[in-house]
């Protein structure tokens, strides 16, 4: 009446359906977690150069280097649920001719038992800050957001935002040394 391979998809589908119902409540008893946490940035070194972009148009645009200081203890943030957490520090700015700029400075991936108290000091921007236009020289309003991807083993990959930022003003004048 039942072959072996009857009874084998049976088995099969059975096995699949408690795994995936099992996942699923994993997936539910971290979904309600408040994965936020406390974090201090401050900025040591911020100065703005006019460069030509050769990848655009030749025009002169802002290039801001910054460097800053980064303090958090992630630890907490280690569940059984967590592989890995994707770390970001964004720039947010508002010119004339964009309402919202964003843009990322430094990221790091931390693995799960690898140490996640960060105390990082005179941090260089590991991405280039450009500016489309001359919107960075003499600007006093530029903040800067640690911000985390959670890399689960089942469930949502929510993008979680830092309790605390760091705003700062880039100098009303280009340097022309070098950084």
């Amino acid at each position: 009446m039942h072959s072996v391979f009857g009874r084998g998809n049976a088995m099969a589908a059975y096995t699949l359906s408690v795994l995936a119902g099992l996942t699923f409540c994993c997936f539910l008893s971290t979904v309600f977690l408040d994965y936020r946490t406390p974090a201090v940035i401050n900025t040591r070194q911020v100065v703005v150069k006019s460069i030509p972009d050769y990848s655009a148009s030749r025009e002169k645009n802002d290039l801001g280097y910054v460097t800053f200081d980064l303090k958090t203890d992630l630890t907490h943030l280690f569940n059984w649920n967590v592989k890995q957490l994707f770390l970001y520090v964004t720039a947010e700015y508002q010119t004339q001719s964009n309402q919202f700029n964003q843009v990322v400075l430094w990221d790091k991936i931390i693995l799960r038992g690898e140490n996640a108290v960060i105390d990082l000091k005179n941090i260089h921007a590991k991405y280039y800050f450009w500016d489309d236009g001359n919107g960075l020289r003499g600007h006093k309003n530029v903040t800067l957001t640690l911000s985390w991807n959670i890399i689960p083993n089942a469930g949502l990959l929510p993008n979680v935002g830092a309790i605390g930022s760091h705003s700062f003003a880039f100098p009303p004048e280009y340097t022309t040394s070098k950084v």
